[in-house]
C-alpha cells in the first residue's frame, strides 16, 4: 500500500493516461513500422520497438497497481506534533548546523530536488515519530548523523 496525497495520486492517474494514450499507440505504431521493412530476423529496429513496448506494458501494470493500492491521506487532519508520512519536517545538523527541509512521502512520490523523501529512507525512518526539539541518530553510509528536528507541519 502507497500512502499519498491527492496531488501524488492525480500525477499518477495522469501518467497512467498517457501512458495508455500516448505512449502505447506510439509502441504499437514503431513495431508495425519496423515489420513493414521486412525481414524481422535481423531487423533491429522490430526487436528495439518490441523490447520498448514490454517495458511500457511492465510499467503501465505497476503504475495500475500503485493506483488501485494506494491510500490517499487528507493531511488536515494529521497531527503535527510527531513526524508521519506527509509530514514537512525542517532539521538541523547538530555536528555543522547546516539547515534542511523535507517532506516524507511514499517511494512513488519521492523526488529529492523537490525536498520530497521517501518513507522507505535511512533518514524518513529515523524521523518517525520523532517531535520538535528531539534528535535522531540516523545510520547512513558516510557513518551515523544527528538531526535535531526544528519543526513539523503539513505543506
Amino acid at each position: 500500500m502507497a500512502y499519498m496525497t491527492q496531488k501524488g495520486y492525480d500525477e499518477l492517474v495522469a501518467k497512467l493516461q498517457h501512458m495508455e494514450s500516448i505512449d502505447r499507440p506510439a509502441a504499437s505504431a514503431a513495431i508495425a513500422e519496423a515489420r513493414d521493412k521486412g525481414d524481422l530476423s535481423e531487423n533491429a529496429e522490430y526487436d528495439a520497438a518490441k523490447e520498448w513496448q514490454g517495458k511500457l506494458e511492465t510499467e503501465i501494470a505497476m503504475l495500475k497497481k500503485t493506483i488501485i493500492e494506494a491510500k490517499i491521506i487528507d493531511t488536515t487532519h494529521l497531527d503535527t506534533s510527531t513526524v508521519q508520512i506527509l509530514s514537512t519536517v525542517e532539521l538541523r545538523n547538530v555536528k555543522n548546523k547546516m539547515k534542511m527541509k523535507y517532506t516524507i512521502v511514499s517511494a512513488t512520490e519521492a523526488d529529492l530536488r523537490s525536498g520530497k523523501i521517501s518513507v522507505e529512507t535511512p533518514i524518513a525512518k529515523g524521523l518517525l515519530g520523532k517531535k520538535v526539539g528531539d534528535i535522531a541518530e540516523i545510520n547512513v553510509p558516510q557513518g551515523t548523523i544527528q538531526l535535531e528536528v526544528m519543526s513539523i507541519n503539513f505543506d
